[in-house]
């Protein structure tokens, strides 16, 4: 599958109604990003452009014709399903063009059209109510995936900041349920798929992963829960005879401050907020989250469709430019290990 740095960003339009189209639009008008065109309905950007005060060129295009018209209006590439425009309002109506986005993305992707692709944030319920099947985002990426080639793929959620890379285990359950999803084969697989994308995409010869604990202080030898010893350890021991530098368990609370980090390039976290809070709490508008392995390269702004802002002109497109920018690096370190 091609891949080159001379192709431009797939930017999906993500759910309508929220920040995703002002997103595009700002980080257009800044143009501090690589080219990039948008999957999306023209008129419903040109209107949500006037919404914020913006007067918007936009210019309808195919992805080999996003560099020529980048820099004087903002490429789109028109999707067969029109969206409506009704900010802070998400509508059923919508759910085939979000799809069809993400779907238009994901081929561009595959065929050489783009060097990876950037989602904008989705809502989940107005999918679900237009019969949309899958949790989110990245399990519809590796359904989508698969279809293409045949082969089955594990998706693994990394949140990515300046100063410090994030992968849940287990991610949107709830904490009760973490117990029981939490194997050694899990930690294991997922661990597995970081390594691989730390050397072929972010340009990581040697990847050294820390493996958190799932109880306070790992666990302390089994006095505070028996998951670090009988779990975590054996995962940690299991990475190592396969030639992947891995430490722990180790406590959470002593595993991100600035020393800590500077021993690691991922950590590999058993739930959620175990790996969102600290990577939030260090660069809140500069974390990107990525997809690893997929045969295609995805990142995403860390945040959600923020409705309650949206045709305000409050959204900061921050976290999209990152994306961005990201993508973009990931597109050029896997093109020269080619």
């Amino acid at each position: 599958m091609p891949s080159h740095t001379a192709l431009p960003i797939a930017v999906t339009i993500g759910d309508p109604s929220g920040i995703g189209p002002e997103l595009a639009i700002r980080a257009w008008l800044g143009r501090d990003c690589p080219p990039f065109y948008v999957l999306g309905d023209p008129a419903q950007l040109v209107a949500r452009a006037a919404a914020v005060g913006v007067t918007l060129p936009v210019a309808e295009v195919e992805p080999s014709g996003t560099a020529a018209e980048f820099r004087r209006a903002l490429p789109v590439v028109p999707l067969t399903n029109t969206l409506l425009e009704s900010p802070g309002r998400p509508d059923a109506a919508n759910a085939a063009g979000i799809t069809e986005s993400i779907e238009r993305a994901v081929d561009d992707c595959f065929r050489g059209r783009a060097a990876g692709m950037v989602t904008n944030p989705i809502a989940k319920k107005s999918l679900y109510d237009a019969g949309f099947r899958f949790p989110g985002h990245t399990e519809f990426l590796g359904y989508l995936a698969e279809q293409e080639t045949g082969e089955t793929y594990l998706p693994v959620m990394m949140l990515a900041g300046p100063a410090l890379r994030t992968v849940p285990v287990t991610i949107h359950v709830p904490l009760s349920e973490v117990p029981p999803l939490l194997t050694t084969d899990l930690i294991v697989s997922t661990a597995r798929v970081v390594a691989a994308d730390l050397r072929c995409r972010f340009a990581i010869a040697s990847p050294r992963l820390a493996v958190a604990g799932l109880n306070p202080h790992a666990g302390e030898d089994g006095a505070m829960g028996a998951e670090d010893i009988r779990v975590v350890k054996p995962a940690v021991a299991a990475l190592n005879a396969e030639g992947i530098k891995a430490t722990g368990p180790l406590p959470a609370d002593t595993m991100f401050h600035e020393r800590a980090r500077a021993t690691y390039d991922a950590a590999i976290c058993m739930y959620h907020d175990q790996a969102l809070i600290p990577v939030k709490t260090l660069a809140f508008d500069e974390t990107v989250n990525v997809t690893l392995g997929l045969p295609f390269i995805r990142t995403s702004p860390d945040h959600g469709t923020a409705f309650d802002i949206a045709g305000t002109g409050k959204a900061r497109p921050d976290s999209l430019i990152a994306a961005l920018k990201l993508a973009a690096r990931l597109a050029a370190a896997e093109h020269a290990a080619a």
